[in-house]
């Protein structure tokens, strides 16, 4: 596999990074220790320039290249938060905090982004700028989003932006990707239905809540089924049930259930929020109680942009010899903020044969990191070629 042999070379060196990360995980926009760790980096590796504090928590490095008649800058992004779980792999080096693990990976995606930072300052064999975009809270926290408030594509004069995840099942070393939509939007919604408690016993007095909800529970499940094109892809489902009394011979005065949406268009998206609303209220209607909808919008759909996409497959090929065409993924990405504000793309690495990501047995395959690297750092040099 021709990946760079700077990165055979640094493999040690960043699995070590890769593996300090992964023993002190930090959730959301907690990442101080990592976002330090990321910063002393960049600027032992001589960065031109090393801010921190973008987003919150997050850090950018600028790689300038040996000349920049292009006038070209192109961003690359690694994410850096954990998820809040507790590691069951047993390794040596899994994490010291409690109920904290990087389950997703990203402390492989941080590692092979600082490699690929250690490359291109030390060759620079480029025209134009290179940007390391280091992203906090990723899992549920939209510090994508916050780091694009902060005014970093404009800060920087980003013209295209580039991510990376590993993806567990496919071969190590192997890409796969998918041009326009390819991640889901992620929503959720949480309902209460209020009714009228009472005994047990005596349900005819009651307005009974439970009924209320399982019914809701039920007739959800019929935006996917019946009022959603065939074609269309949307996931509706309720995940937590609680009512307001634990007791065995009690009709709840109050129930809450909760659950997320995946959709991968607006038009899905609007569909979804309209008959949550419309099918909670009528049946807490018909049932003689009240239904209150809170419908909150996550993540946005995250959708590759073609030019970017072929681009992005062109220089999978170029170290792995292919690039598979992706699945569609109902689990959502922050990335899509960066990519509403810039063209780019979004690639998977396999990451062989191991546990799948948020599951407390995976592991980051350090197998996988100069492949990865290559890619980071071959994105930058074949789309500003040195002068």
């Amino acid at each position: 596999m021709p990946v760079k042999n700077r990165f055979a070379e640094l493999h040690g060196e960043i699995t070590e990074w890769r593996r300090d990360i992964h023993q002190h995980p930090e959730i959301l926009f907690d990442t101080h220790r990592t976002s330090a760790l990321v910063a002393e980096k960049l600027r032992e590796f001589g960065c031109d320039e090393v801010v921190e504090g973008i987003g919150r928590t997050g850090v950018v490095g600028v790689i300038r290249g040996k000349s920049d008649k292009s006038g070209r800058v192109i961003g690359l992004r690694a994410d850096m938060d954990a998820l809040p779980m507790t590691e069951a792999t047993g390794l040596d080096y899994a994490s010291k905090t409690p109920g904290a693990m990087h389950a997703c990976g990203h402390d492989g995606h941080t590692a092979m982004l600082l490699g690929a930072a250690k490359y291109l300052a030390e060759t620079r064999n480029f025209d134009g700028t290179a940007v390391m975009i280091f992203q906090p809270a990723e899992e549920g926290g939209g510090g994508g989003k916050e780091m694009c408030d902060d005014g970093m594509m404009k800060r920087w004069g980003i013209h295209e932006v580039y991510g990376m995840h590993n993806w567990p099942g496919k071969p190590v070393g192997s890409f796969a990707i998918r041009s326009g939509p390819f991640f889901a939007a992620t929503d959720m919604f949480n309902i209460t239905f209020e009714g009228l408690g009472g005994h047990a016993a005596k349900p005819h007095e009651t307005v009974d809540t439970t009924v209320m909800a399982a019914q809701a529970v039920t007739a959800l499940q019929t935006i996917a089924s019946r009022n959603a094109d065939p074609v269309d892809r949307i996931v509706v489902s309720v995940t937590s049930f609680e009512t307001s009394s634990k007791a065995f011979n009690v009709i709840p005065q109050r129930v809450e259930i909760k659950g997320t949406v995946r959709t991968m268009s607006p038009e899905m998206r609007n569909l979804a929020e309209k008959r949550i609303s419309e099918i909670c209220q009528g049946i807490a209607a018909t049932f003689g109680g009240q239904a209150e909808i809170d419908y909150i919008r996550g993540y946005p759909v995250m959708e590759n942009h073609p030019e970017q996409t072929d681009f992005a497959i062109e220089v999978a090929k170029s170290i792995s010899g292919d690039c598979d065409e992706a699945p569609l993924v109902m689990g959502g990405e922050d990335f899509a903020f960066m990519l509403e504000e810039r063209p780019g793309a979004y690639i998977l690495l396999g990451n062989g044969d191991t546990a799948m990501v948020h599951h407390p047995k995976y592991n980051f395959n350090d197998e996988a990191i100069p492949t990865g690297c290559s890619w980071l750092a071959e994105v930058v040099e074949k789309r500003m070629p040195a002068a």
